[in-house]
């Protein structure tokens, strides 16, 4: 019962981390660009399906597509996607160098992860609700008792609390990797 719920959890915290590294920090890493829609093929599809993305320097993304007669969309794709980056292409390989991100910018960063961290809580307290409203079908089939119905209760309550702790650890690291210059 709990080992499900704990699952459940970790699930929404992986997705939260997954989420909040595409969120550009003062330094290169593919997980700013892999998941941009590229048209290609005639359907669109991720950067990371496409192309292979490379670290150069601490400011500079490569990304080689293994099809060279998509450079050019892919190159569409990065300038039509909200990353506002001028990618430098050569006809082989694409490079984004990365601008120094603005004040301004850093506060918009910080809006957007403070949204992320919201829906990871409202993901978790609905897995909450569901796991408690299994236990309280549960109780009333007979199958648990009064008693393990209220042990169940406090336990998803704590974990709920350790995963709600996570969410803010999470944040609080990304916001000071966010506002490091």
């Amino acid at each position: 019962m709990t080992s499900e719920y704990k699952q459940e959890c970790a699930k929404a915290l992986e997705f939260l981390r997954q989420d909040i590294s595409s969120l550009r920090t003062g330094r290169a890493t593919p997980a700013i660009v892999e998941d941009i829609q590229i048209e290609a093929y005639g359907m669109k599809q991720p950067l990371k399906a496409l192309a292979s993305i490379s670290v150069l320097d601490a400011k500079t993304l490569a990304i080689e597509p293994w099809d060279k007669s998509i450079v050019q969309a892919v190159d569409t794709g990065l300038r039509m996607s909200d990353l506002g980056i001028n990618p430098v292409n050569d006809g082989k390989m694409i490079r984004l160098p990365l601008p120094e991100l603005s004040s301004e910018r850093r506060q918009e960063l910080i809006k957007v992860l403070h949204t992320k961290l919201e829906n990871a809580r409202i993901a978790l307290r609905k897995i909450r609700e569901e796991a408690r409203d299994m236990v309280d079908t549960q109780e009333e089939e007979g199958t648990i008792s009064e008693d393990q119905k209220y042990k169940f209760h406090e336990e998803i309550e704590k974990l709920t609390k350790e995963a709600n702790e996570q969410v803010k650890m999470i944040g609080e690291e990304k916001e000071a990797e966010i506002l490091k210059v």
